[in-house]
């Protein structure tokens, strides 16, 4: 079977979670669909009978490989969408994933590859994140979340990982977004402040901000931490 709008929806959101961790809770999914909790369980029997995901007791639930290979159909869909959102229809980045996730649910494989045509079949979405390619393989990306390092780390913005509209309105006001080159040149103990060199402006940052941040280093320039 065709798993429907709302199944695609969850299963690219369990994709998602698995990137930081193994198996995904029914907590989680919830706060992240922003979905009540009685409604998981029941699309999660869905998936499951229909051979998506399987169930990993104690843990929660895994992908099974064909339930990988929608997730990535709905992934490529998805930002592919929010780059012609950007590059064609002029929407700023904190707008696209919530009018993605909308336009998507109707969004046909045909549209989507006439999307990726008229924006050069893009390799990233306006965050950062990889975009799956029509064979439905993930790029490689060599990156770290900055809050992983020390001062001295010399580099570029990879991802911007957050969806939240104000978080990616603030980051552009600081000029941290994919390909701004940096420096970390201070940091307080104990997760305290980081503070960055972006061009000529010195930044601080909280590190609930940090941990949004992915990059990677400038070629043979950086000082990674022990």
């Amino acid at each position: 079977m065709s798993p429907s709008a709302a199944m695609r929806e969850y299963l690219a959101e369990i994709y998602r979670l698995q990137e930081d961790t193994p198996t995904v809770s029914t907590t989680n999914l919830a706060e992240r669909l922003n979905v009540s909790a009685p409604a998981v369980p029941r699309m999660l029997k869905r998936l499951k009978s229909a051979g998506f995901v399987k169930h990993v007791p104690y843990q929660g639930v895994e992908l099974t490989e064909r339930g990988r290979k929608e997730a990535l159909k709905e992934i490529r869909r998805h930002r592919t969408m929010e780059v012609f959102l950007v590059e064609v229809m002029g929407f700023s980045w904190d707008e696209t994933h919530e009018h993605a996730d909308e336009l998507g649910k109707g969004l046909t494989d045909a549209v989507a590859q006439r999307m990726a045509e008229m924006t050069g079949f893009p390799a990233r979405c306006p965050h950062g994140e990889p975009i799956p390619n029509s064979d439905g393989q993930m790029p490689t990306i060599d990156d770290i979340g900055i809050v992983n390092l020390n001062v001295g780390y010399r580099g570029v913005v990879s991802r911007v990982r957050t969806n939240e509209p104000e978080r990616l309105k603030y980051f552009a006001t600081l000029g941290l977004v994919p390909g701004a080159a940096f420096e970390i040149v201070g940091r307080a103990p104990f997760n305290g402040p980081m503070r960055l060199q972006v061009g000529k402006d010195e930044i601080v940052l909280g590190v609930e901000l940090t941990k949004s941040l992915w990059v990677s280093p400038l070629a043979n320039d950086s000082v990674l931490g022990e």
